[in-house]
C-alpha cells in the first residue's frame, strides 16, 4: 500500500480520536464550562452602565415600539430619554421593563415617568416599573408619574395593587435596602392644554418639558411631549390622527417620534376576521385605523413640522420581520428630506449637546 495513503489514513484516525477526546472532555466539564460563562455574563451585565457611558447630551431609545396586536419582537409603548445620568420613560407597556433590562437601562436610574393617555398598553407595565425602580434604586420617595388630570387615580389603584408586594419586600430585605418612603408613585397631574396651547411640565437642571394636547376621540385627555436640552430636542406623538399641535411642537426638532397603523394591513386583517367569523374582532379592525395616523400621513407631518428624523413607533399592526418592512411603508413618498427609521426595540439615538449629529447604535 503506498505508504503516504497509510499516513493519510492514520492521521484522519487521529484526528477522529482527537476530535473524539476533546467532545468526550467537553461533555464532561459542560457543568464547569456553563458556570464559567454564566459567572462572566453576569459581571460583564452587572458593570455596564449605558447611560453612563453616554456623551453630555439627550439621548433616547426605544424600549418598547409596539402596540396591543401580538408582536414577539416588541414591547409595548416605551421610549426612554436620558440627560446626564438620569432616565425619563415616556409611556410603559407591557414587556417593556424588561426590554430596559435587556438593554442595559437600570429602571433604577427613572427619574419621571410621562404618560400620553390612559389606554391600557400604555400604563400596563407601570406596576412592574414602580416596583423595580424602587428596588433596584434604593429610592426613599416615590417616583413622579407626569400626566394629565386623572392620572391619580391609575397611580393610587397600581399602588393598591402592589401594597402586599411591597410589604413582602420590605419585610425580607430590610428597611435600609427597600425604603417604605420610596414605595410605588406619585401623581403629578395636570390640567389638559386647548387646542393650540402649550404646557410646560417639568423645568429642571436644563431640562424642559412641555405637552400639547393631541386627537385621540374618543380617548381625553391625550398629549404628546416635546424635550428641549441644550440645543437638542425631542417630540413624542404620543396616539393621535395627524396633528397640526404635534407639527407645531416639533417645529424643526431633531427627532419626531410618531405612533403609526399601516390602514391597508389592517383592512387585511380586517377581512380575515370576517371570513373566520369573528365579528367582535372585525369591529376592532374597522375602527382603529380613525384614530391613529398612516405612514404617508405621519411623514407628511414630519415634513411640514422640518423634522430632521422621523422615528416610527407604536407599530400597528405587528411587523415581526424586516422582510414587511417595505410593504408597511410602501405610500411614504420621498418628499421628506430627513431621515425615516422604522423604530425597533433596542435602538438607540444619541444627540451630543448642542451639536447637529445624531448616532444610532443598538443595545440589543
Amino acid at each position: 500500500m503506498d505508504r503516504s495513503k497509510i499516513f493519510s489514513k492514520r492521521w484522519l484516525w487521529g484526528l477522529a480520536v482527537g476530535i473524539g477526546v476533546l467532545a468526550s472532555a467537553l461533555w464532561l466539564l459542560r457543568a464547569e464550562i456553563g458556570s464559567r460563562l454564566f459567572a462572566n455574563a453576569v459581571e460583564s451585565a452587572v458593570s455596564q452602565d449605558v447611560i453612563g457611558d453616554l456623551p453630555q447630551g439627550m439621548h433616547l431609545a426605544l424600549c418598547g415600539t409596539g402596540s396591543p396586536l401580538p408582536d414577539p419582537s416588541r414591547a409595548g409603548p416605551c421610549s426612554a430619554v436620558m440627560i446626564d445620568g438620569k432616565m425619563f420613560i415616556v409611556d410603559i407597556g407591557g414587556g417593556a421593563v424588561r426590554r430596559l433590562g435587556e438593554m442595559g437601562l437600570s429602571p433604577g436610574r427613572v427619574e419621571a415617568l410621562l404618560l400620553t393617555h390612559f389606554h391600557s398598553d400604555h400604563i400596563d407595565g407601570m406596576g412592574e416599573l414602580l416596583l423595580q425602580r424602587w428596588a433596584g434604586g434604593g429610592h426613599d420617595a416615590p417616583l413622579p408619574v407626569i400626566a394629565p388630570e386623572g392620572v391619580a387615580a391609575i397611580v393610587d389603584g397600581i399602588n393598591a395593587a402592589y401594597a402586599a408586594d411591597a410589604g413582602y419586600r420590605v419585610a425580607h430585605h430590610g428597611e435600609d435596602i427597600m425604603p417604605p418612603s420610596g414605595i410605588g408613585g406619585i401623581a403629578r397631574p395636570f390640567a389638559l392644554p386647548a387646542d393650540d396651547d402649550e404646557q410646560i411640565v417639568y423645568d429642571q437642571d436644563g431640562l424642559k418639558i412641555t405637552a400639547f394636547a393631541v386627537n385621540h376621540e374618543p380617548v381625553v385627555p391625550a398629549v404628546g411631549y416635546r424635550f428641549d436640552y441644550k440645543g437638542r430636542s425631542i417630540v413624542f406623538s404620543g396616539d393621535t390622527t395627524r396633528s397640526a399641535a404635534v407639527e407645531k411642537a416639533c417645529n424643526g426638532c431633531d427627532i419626531l417620534v410618531h405612533e403609526v397603523l399601516n390602514a391597508e394591513m389592517v383592512a387585511i386583517t380586517e377581512a380575515a376576521m370576517k371570513k373566520a367569523k369573528r365579528p367582535r374582532l372585525e369591529k376592532i379592525m374597522t375602527d382603529i385605523p380613525d384614530y391613529h395616523a398612516t405612514p404617508a400621513e405621519v411623514a407628511e407631518s414630519a415634513k411640514a413640522a422640518n423634522a430632521k428624523m422621523l422615528v416610527f413607533s407604536h407599530i400597528v399592526p405587528a411587523v415581526p420581520i424586516s422582510l414587511l418592512e417595505p410593504y408597511f411603508l410602501k405610500d411614504v413618498t420621498a418628499d421628506f428630506r430627513g431621515k425615516i427609521v422604522m423604530g425597533k426595540d433596542g435602538m438607540l439615538f444619541i444627540l451630543p449637546a448642542n451639536k447637529d449629529n445624531i448616532e444610532r447604535r443598538d443595545l440589543l
